[in-house]
């Protein structure tokens, strides 16, 4: 007699069994312990709390993120009509939370507000091929901004979720359907306004991924298929159009693969950062990803004749560089030959920096005092900061000339 009960079987007894063979149930009872695993895992890394918290920052922090000198940070505290924050006064020196720091470079800092009238841009983070920094690049950028007062807006787009995972949510566990963009894919919702929750780092955003995120791949196709006047490439930027007013910067994580999602955060993005690490094989597939990029261009424009798609930017960023490696400088060269002017004269390194951070599920940014070398920590730091703060001169030049066009409108 058949049953539609689901056998109860232990991890244990599925990785124990001879011979090995696995059921479609195996792989669920695969899935809910190594969801479960994770939790623990994530909670034994941020101990003592469960949590992720945001860093915090010393007076001579403070002064550096101003682009001030330390002394001067005592002067601008003692001005009370500027209503700056007073911090925690410690022994030797001051601390002051995220909020606070942020609330010191948006009153004292060297960086223009986003002109009145101006939106937000999109940002989108591609490349076709996983292990290349896409998820730590769209992190640590929207760190960078945060740090020169920008509101940032992170969305996962990538069922696996590591964006996720890196501001403290964990996929499938915290995550439901309806806090994805699937609501708005399915038509059951028209902006993601209902998708948007804080993060634990003050100043960025969050709208989470989880598994569920593949049926868009399906439902995307096949509403085209049933409606000809429906705008599958459209359906994201549709729905991020209503919050750029909001937003500084929208930075949206993109799955490895040339996805009907992926498709959508690439005609929804105003610019579009490629993150390719200097080795044989990552540069080798970056060349596919545009040749793929090239035909689904002309794909496009068959679907949609007028279709008039452009980007602001387009970056090439060398990730996970190794000097120490004799392939580097050889791959490096490779790479600016074929890109040319695209190419960031920035370089992320491989450090041990960057390496215990993402095994705490953090960033170097999430780090408020380095235990190693200082002088490694300020490698990796420096890096992300420049990276960072070259995105946001771009943002800051665009809409300058947007401010100027919206005034000659008037």
């Amino acid at each position: 007699m058949q049953t539609n009960a689901k056998p109860i079987v232990s991890i244990d007894t599925i990785v124990n069994h001879t011979p090995t063979s696995f059921g479609l149930d195996d792989i669920e009872v695969i899935s809910e312990h190594a969801n479960e695993t994770l939790l623990t895992v994530r909670e034994q890394m941020l101990l003592p709390h469960p949590k992720k918290h945001a860093p915090v920052f010393t007076t001579t922090q403070i002064a550096a993120l101003c682009r001030i000198e330390r002394k001067k940070v005592n002067y601008y505290w003692e001005r009370e009509e500027l209503g700056l924050p007073q911090g925690t006064s410690l022994p030797r020196t001051r601390e002051f939370t995220l909020t606070e720091a942020r609330e010191w470079v948006k009153k004292v800092g060297p960086f223009s507000p986003r002109p009145p009238g101006v939106k937000g841009k999109k940002i989108a983070i591609g490349n076709f091929k996983g292990g290349v920094t896409k998820t730590t690049s769209a992190m640590t950028l929207a760190q960078g901004l945060s740090l020169f007062g920008r509101r940032v807006l992170l969305v996962d787009l990538d069922p696996q979720a590591s964006l996720s995972a890196l501001n403290g949510v964990i996929a499938d566990s915290e995550v439901t359907e309806d806090q994805t963009i699937l609501p708005l894919i399915y038509g059951e919702q028209s902006d993601l306004e209902y998708a948007v929750q804080p993060t634990y780092w003050d100043g960025i955003d969050l709208i989470p991924a989880s598994a569920a995120l593949f049926s868009a791949e399906f439902y995307l196709p096949f509403k085209q298929s049933q409606e000809s006047g429906f705008r599958f490439w459209d359906v994201l930027n549709a729905g991020l159009e209503p919050l750029l007013d909001r937003y500084d910067a929208i930075i949206i994580d993109t799955p490895p693969a040339l996805s009907y999602v992926t498709i959508n955060a690439f005609m929804a993005a105003d610019g579009l950062i490629v993150p390719i690490p200097p080795n044989a094989l990552d540069y080798a597939s970056s060349t596919q990803f545009w040749s793929l990029f090239t035909d689904l261009g002309r794909s496009m424009k068959n679907v949609v004749p007028n279709l008039n798609k452009r980007f602001d930017f387009i970056h090439v960023l060398l990730t996970k560089v190794d000097s120490s490696q004799i392939a580097t400088n050889k791959v490096r060269e490779w790479i600016t030959r074929s890109y040319d002017s695209l190419v960031l004269p920035i370089e992320i390194p491989t450090t041990t920096v960057t390496t215990t951070a993402s095994m705490e599920f953090g960033t170097v940014y999430d780090i408020s005092k380095y235990e190693g070398s200082n002088k490694t920590y300020q490698r990796a730091r420096e890096a992300y900061d420049r990276f960072a703060e070259m995105i946001d001169q771009q943002l800051t030049a665009l809409w300058a000339v947007e401010s100027q066009s919206v005034a000659e409108a008037a």
